[in-house]
């Protein structure tokens, strides 16, 4: 009994002793945390996408206390989150322009080398003999590592094709860092417009791989009155500074890769639109034939004129 008393008198006093110790340890050891940090933290979505450019939201935040970073750098939070910071770090944030994940592809109807029977991961599948099983090797490759990265459930796969549901996606593009092709880019959430194609090949080569892809034909450059749209390398690029989402590129275009018109609005709606394109597109050649006959016309009369003189 004496001996249980002892033991139990020892290791009470060692557990004093080193509670002691870890107290005095804790103190001198201590990392001072800047009161700042909670607070701004808590501000944040915490999906840690890495969207800001640091590890996670944590890092992220440790970095705004630091000056390493701008209160506005969360594509998920935005401007919302932004401003609660900014109050909290006792700066100004400005106004930063949503943007949303754009996948260039709409290859419903690509064609395919061969029976794939590999990992069901796109960086896998890019790395198969001619850079993937589809023939177009600019298009979607499908498996959804795309999926996979983004933290918010905005995109998914339809018709062997990743789509970005644009009222979910808050533009972190983690899903473009995912993306072995480089087919997702940002674009401005308020712009209706884009064009889902990525592809630079020749027309010829793009018909006979995909029936959804640009071939480079310029209606929708000619139609286009604020010259936002041009076509480089067989592909139609769409400046977003200059568009004003009217559309009429949309409605010309003979593949319907200029946004994913039919998803948006119903047929009658887009028959409308390519009419008023057709209608637009007379006129304008009617404009320009008359300019024409009214400049042969004066050089007619100036050579008559002339001829009298």
């Amino acid at each position: 009994m004496t001996n249980i008393m002892y033991a139990v008198l020892v290791l009470g006093v060692m557990g004093a002793v080193f509670g002691l110790i870890l107290a005095i340890a804790s103190k001198v050891f201590a990392v001072e945390t800047d009161e700042r940090l909670e607070p701004i933290t808590e501000c944040l979505p915490g999906a840690n996408c890495g969207g800001c450019g640091f590890a996670g939201c944590g890092a992220y935040a440790q970095a705004i206390i630091d000056g390493k970073a701008d209160v506005n750098r969360c594509a998920a939070g935005g401007n919302e989150a932004a401003k609660k910071i900014a109050e909290i770090m006792g700066v100004e944030a400005s106004e930063q322009e949503r943007m949303v994940a754009l996948v260039r592809c709409r290859g419903y109807d690509r064609h395919m080398k061969g029976p794939y029977s590999g990992l069901e991961d796109c960086l896998s599948a890019s790395k198969v003999g001619g850079r993937g099983p589809i023939s177009c090797k600019f298009g979607c490759l499908g498996f959804g590592s795309c999926v996979q990265a983004c933290k918010f459930g905005a995109l998914t796969i339809q018709d062997g094709v990743a789509h970005v549901d644009r009222e979910k996606c808050t533009g972190c593009m983690s899903c473009a860092e995912a993306c072995p092709r480089s087919l997702i880019i940002p674009v401005p959430y308020k712009n209706e417009m884009y064009v889902s194609c990525l592809s630079s090949a020749k027309p010829k080569i793009s018909s006979k791989v995909c029936m959804n892809g640009c071939i480079g034909c310029k209606k929708c450059e000619k139609i286009c009155a604020t010259g936002a749209i041009k076509v480089v390398k067989n592909l139609a690029v769409i400046d977003y500074d200059k568009c004003t989402s009217c559309g009429l590129c949309a409605a010309t275009c003979p593949r319907h890769i200029i946004r994913d018109v039919l998803d948006h609005e119903t047929l009658a709606q887009f028959k409308a639109k390519l009419a008023r394109a057709d209608e637009l597109h007379k006129r304008e050649l009617a404009n320009e034939k008359a300019k024409k006959a009214a400049e042969a016309e004066a050089a007619k009369a100036a050579e008559q004129a002339s001829a009298q003189a």
